[in-house]
């Protein structure tokens, strides 16, 4: 087993406006209806995006491992999601999406059996996917350090 640690890092600044750091650096933020400034994608949008993302990356690494000349791929994810609850409307139900469905499109030489078969796989060995469909171990802390301003 080969475990690498995945890091990055939000800050909230004035409103909404969440600047991450990572690989790259993106800015997070609200829809103006909803306090922010539309900055840039909200949490939702990213967390389904990291899905999508996900599929069309397991899609090449894997058609580069089989030598399946794969064009394109696109994955278009859509979620359900209760907003009453995250936003302390009603405790009834909860506070994830309580239904996500990607819709992938696969160009490559491939017959229908087999793209649904290397979509079978992508799904298998997508750690997005993973993390959504089986339970993961979720610690938050209070840091002791002060924030640096």
């Amino acid at each position: 087993m080969a475990i690498t640690k995945v890091s990055v890092k939000s800050v909230l600044h004035e409103g909404f406006k969440i600047d991450v750091t990572a690989s790259h650096n993106y800015v997070i933020d609200q829809p103006i209806a909803g306090g922010g400034t539309n900055a840039g994608p909200n949490p939702l949008e990213v967390f389904l995006s990291s899905l999508a993302a996900c599929v069309c990356t397991l899609g090449r690494i894997i058609a580069n491992q089989k030598k399946i000349n794969l064009r394109s791929i696109e994955a278009h994810t859509e979620g359900d999601i209760d907003k009453d609850f995250l936003l302390g409307k009603t405790t009834e139900g909860r506070a994830g999406f309580t239904e996500i469905r990607t819709i992938v499109t696969i160009d490559a030489d491939l017959t229908e059996e087999e793209k649904v078969e290397f979509l079978h796989e992508i799904e298998r060995r997508c750690p997005i996917a993973d993390n959504i469909a089986l339970t993961t171990k979720v610690v938050a802390q209070v840091s002791t350090e002060e924030l640096v301003k």
